[in-house]
């Protein structure tokens, strides 16, 4: 019986130190709860793909040798500037619907055949986040992807390509933001 007493007693203490890292994790945000279980999240297996990752990088790369802009980062410090890491893949999956959308699918007869199988793979992740959400205000992040969109424009089909030769960047930045 003494021993089935301390068997609860430890279990109580680990529920009641969990409860309190929990509450401690809540202050320290500010009181802003977020959902267990987000859905800006991405599984790791996603970016271990060696033929997928290999492909989204020679594509980068391909790109890369025809962007004759080297003055201009797209997604580099200036577009994580003043967003938390919590808020990260939130930004990132704004930046990767707007590469989707307007940069890869009007540039997709170009740089064949990467193109065509890495579409298709970001646009799955793209999907994966379609739920993701943050519940706080966003337009400190919605400036940021507004200026990197800005950017893109103001270089025309220049700015398209320097998109595309970014996707080793972005592909990094998505794994490191949502998993």
């Amino acid at each position: 019986m003494a021993a089935l007493q301390k068997c609860v007693d430890s279990s109580l203490m680990g529920t009641l130190a969990s409860s309190c890292l929990l509450l401690l994790a809540l202050w320290v945000q500010g009181g802003a709860a977020v959902p267990i279980g987000s859905h800006c999240r991405l599984d790791n297996s996603d970016f271990q793909q060696p033929y997928i990752t290999n492909r989204t990088f020679m594509l980068a790369e391909e790109a890369s040798l025809a962007d004759n802009n080297t003055d201009v980062r797209l997604i580099g410090d200036k577009l994580f500037h003043g967003v938390n890491a919590g808020k990260r893949c939130y930004l990132m999956k704004e930046v990767l619907n707007f590469t989707l959308e307007e940069v890869l699918l009007p540039q997709s007869h170009r740089f064949q055949p990467y193109m065509q199988e890495v579409v298709p793979f970001l646009a799955k992740l793209s999907n994966r986040l379609s739920q993701c959400h943050i519940e706080n205000n966003d337009q400190h992040i919605q400036r940021n992807v507004q200026m990197l969109k800005d950017t893109v424009k103001k270089l025309g089909e220049n700015g398209e390509i320097k998109a595309i030769g970014e996707l080793n960047l972005l592909f990094i930045a998505l794994k490191n933001a949502c998993i």
